[in-house]
């Protein structure tokens, strides 16, 4: 829930104690190294130990991610208690309250009505005071600290329903005989305090359990890296140390198929490594001398011993995962009409209900005072947020459910309400507006050959590689039925390709350099290989007996759907930004042929959050689409993150929707989504706020002069029943929201 009033000074005292507000964002105390313990809700609160945020009671949260196991959240746990508890004893409450009116049973001729007020008295008491007291303790703090919001009214109502009744239950002579039913006794609203601590204590724990899973996949992030590393000592011998031990500028060796431990950079030998973990880049990055390797990549076949450069919290993984966290913070809680609503509603009702009680005290008819309780508590529970509660989280439940069947599934509530106004789309290129994995684009021969025969021999070869261009060379085969044979004598040259003899002939494939080793003369194939490189595909070359025998382009094809998705994007107003980390020249052409005129390539993981935050700065609603582990501190940062469904689970956990199948159309389909789901809420506000509006003057007694009657609190309930059902029904319509 969010604060509307200014936050109180770093020296204000409250029921956990004082709290700092820190000079610089926690992001910057996190990057500098800091630790400590902040709100998600209130990331200026910061302490030293974990407590309870003085603001909204919520439990504060590490600002560092590490990999320490320390069980399940305490705050989560003790919810999940209550909420358990709190459906149990509810049920029978609802039971009493309801059967009988329903004409279910014959509920007064087993349980007599007196006896059934008591049992609903002596259930709901734990509801209230147990399961509902956080919401109670963060009511009390909200009018402490002068930010009125949805806990206020929480409290508020299920405590004038619940204090109300067990007065009536207690002391039912105090009241009115014309409250009083034919059996003696004054209506009760146990049912409604116990049903409203128990549904929001289902909200909380929902919220609770996102905030875990998103913990959950920081740390299986850090657990990327080794646990491990081969550290050389001063006189040349390997030692296994720990990762914790390692310091900068150790040598290190890393073996063929090893995760490199930490950053660093190449001392000696060379290898391939699959760095598409950081880079989101499926074709592996040659190293040699000199070239950095970034600490969890996967090393290929070669060995390397590497100078450690950055160890610890300073690697680029670590960063990463630091930067999620704290974009995760640092995100500003959601501006709800609802809760912006209350900070005015709150104290109106408040002054009402005492203005109503000390006019019925004084000038009202005898008994006064049983008159003054009754029109007091009917302001109160007319005013109960049920409806006003119901308003965004229904729409939003619905909505949601609506998106799933249509590909978009969200994470986060505030994603649909930002994204109906974002206005910059920053995009990812590898696995967002391509397929993420190579394919063959192309086959040709020098002579005019058979290509599939060309593309055999290649296939036969490469059968024994997990290299990424090596799989799309064997999908191209197996999609023509091609025979495959056994290789001889094959080599590989890590950084130039291989070569081997096949069925008597000697098989040469690889890049323009492995070519010049063999003394082969691709002579007319280099200008074509231009042209495909240029096309955005890697090319290899392919030598048959010393002769240039032919090329094999391959290239991350464009998704199908990619170009009318972005196309519908931009028709609707939104501006399209490719950031990737590939090359200029393959970036600017995926760019050219989808219509995107705006494009960052080579662009290092943390510098995409940086884009993003420098066009927030500049004013642009912002949504980031990506799906590799190089992209999360991005979605994180983004006023709306959307990862694809194919994608790593750090992107999917760090954004706020997810297209399921990984297709930008249902980007397209998220956008109609938000729309629809913000008008209804529009209009189930509307609705609540209509019927207090005209349910509190009326429960108040204004009407009493005129007609001599006294809103009874039982009609009070039945009004803010109504304006729930008005609520839900509404919201239900979106079930059948046309999204295409």
């Amino acid at each position: 829930m969010t604060s509307h009033a200014p936050a109180p000074h770093a020296d204000t005292e409250s029921c956990c104690g004082s709290f700092d507000v820190p000079s610089a964002p926690p992001r910057a105390a996190a990057a500098a190294g800091a630790s400590g313990y902040t709100c998600p809700m209130h990331p200026e609160v910061v302490r030293d130990n974990p407590d309870s945020c003085p603001l909204c009671g919520m439990a504060l949260e590490p600002m560092t991610v590490s990999l320490t196991d320390d069980g399940p959240n305490p705050e989560y746990v003790d919810f999940r208690r209550r909420t358990l508890i709190g459906a149990v004893l509810t049920l029978p409450i609802v039971f009493l309250a309801m059967a009988g009116d329903m004409g279910l049973v014959d509920l007064h001729a087993m349980i007599p009505p007196k006896t059934s007020v008591w049992i609903q008295f002596l259930l709901a008491t734990p509801v209230v005071l147990w399961c509902g007291w956080p919401f109670f303790e963060r009511g009390v703090q909200s009018v402490r600290h002068r930010s009125l919001n949805m806990f206020t009214l929480i409290a508020l109502g299920t405590g004038a329903a619940y204090l109300y009744s067990a007065i009536a239950t207690a002391i039912p002579e105090a009241f009115p005989e014309a409250l009083h039913t034919a059996e003696g006794i004054v209506p009760v609203y146990f049912e409604a305090a116990a049903v409203i601590i128990v549904l929001v204590l289902v909200g909380q724990l929902l919220e609770l359990g996102a905030r875990a899973r998103t913990s959950q996949a920081l740390k299986a992030l850090l657990g990327l890296a080794p646990k491990t590393a081969r550290r050389i000592g001063a006189d040349g011998q390997d030692q296994e140390v720990s990762l914790d031990d390692l310091q900068t500028g150790d040598r290190l060796r890393v073996r063929p198929g090893e995760k490199v431990p930490v950053d660093g950079i190449v001392a000696d030998g060379y290898s391939s490594v699959d760095e598409s973990m950081i880079s989101g880049e499926p074709v592996p990055g040659e190293k040699t001398h000199g070239a950095k390797v970034i600490g969890g990549t996967i090393n290929g076949t070669g060995s390397f011993v590497m100078t450690a450069t950055e160890v610890g919290a300073n690697t680029m993984l670590a960063r990463i995962v630091q930067l999620v966290a704290d974009a995760q913070r640092s995100q500003a809680p959601i501006q709800r009409v609802a809760d912006v609503v209350s900070g005015y509603f709150v104290p109106a009702v408040l002054a009402v209900a005492a203005i109503a009680f000390t006019v019925w005290v004084f000038v009202g008819p005898a008994p006064s005072l049983s008159y003054a309780l009754v029109a007091a508590v009917s302001v109160l529970i007319i005013a109960c947020p049920c409806a006003l509660g119901l308003a965004t989280p229904i729409s939003i439940m619905v909505g949601t459910a609506r998106g799933a069947k249509a590909g978009v599934l969200v994470r986060h509530a505030e994603a649909l309400e930002r994204f109906d106004k974002v206005d910059t789309l920053v995009v990812d290129k590898t696995g967002t507006l391509t397929e993420g994995r190579p394919s063959v684009t192309a086959v040709e021969t020098t002579d005019g050959g058979s290509t599939n025969e060309l593309l055999r021999l290649v296939a036969s070869l490469e059968r024994g590689s997990e290299h990424p261009l090596a799989q799309a060379i064997l999908a191209a085969a197996r999609a023509t039925n091609l025979h495959l044979v056994d290789a001889e004598n094959v080599r590989v040259q890590t950084g130039k390709g291989l070569h081997g003899t096949i069925e008597g002939r000697q098989i040469v494939f690889g890049n323009r350099i492995l070519m010049s080793d063999h003394n082969i003369d691709i002579g007319e194939l280099a200008p074509r290989a231009e042209m495909l490189r240029q096309g955005g595909a890697t090319v290899m070359f392919v030598g048959l007996d010393g002769q240039a025998a032919g090329l094999i382009a391959a290239a991350d094809p464009i998704k199908a759907t990619a170009a009318d998705a972005l196309a519908a994007l931009r028709a609707d107003g939104m501006r399209i930004i490719m950031v990737t980390g590939d090359n200029e020249t393959t970036a600017q052409s995926v760019a050219a042929r989808l219509g995107i005129d705006h494009v960052e390539a080579e662009v290092l993981p943390e510098e995409k959050g940086q884009i993003v935050q420098r066009l927030r700065n500049a004013g642009a609603v912002v949504a980031m689409a990506g799906d590799g582990v190089n992209d999360a501190p991005a979605l994180a940062l983004a006023d709306v993150g959307v990862a694809m469904g194919s994608g790593t689970d750090i992107a999917m956990e760090s954004a706020g929707i997810t297209l399921i199948r990984g297709e930008l159309t249902a980007l397209v389909r998220a956008r109609r989504l938000s729309r629809t789901v913000m008008r209804n809420i529009r209009q189930n506000l509307f609705f609540a706020f209509v019927y207090n509006g005209l349910g509190v003057p009326v429960a108040a007694g204004v009407l009493y002069p005129v007609v001599g009657v006294l809103l009874s609190p039982m009609i009070a309930a039945a009004a803010m029943s109504l304006s729930s059902v008005s609520v839900i029904g509404n919201a239900l319509r979106l079930n059948a929201a046309k999204l295409d």
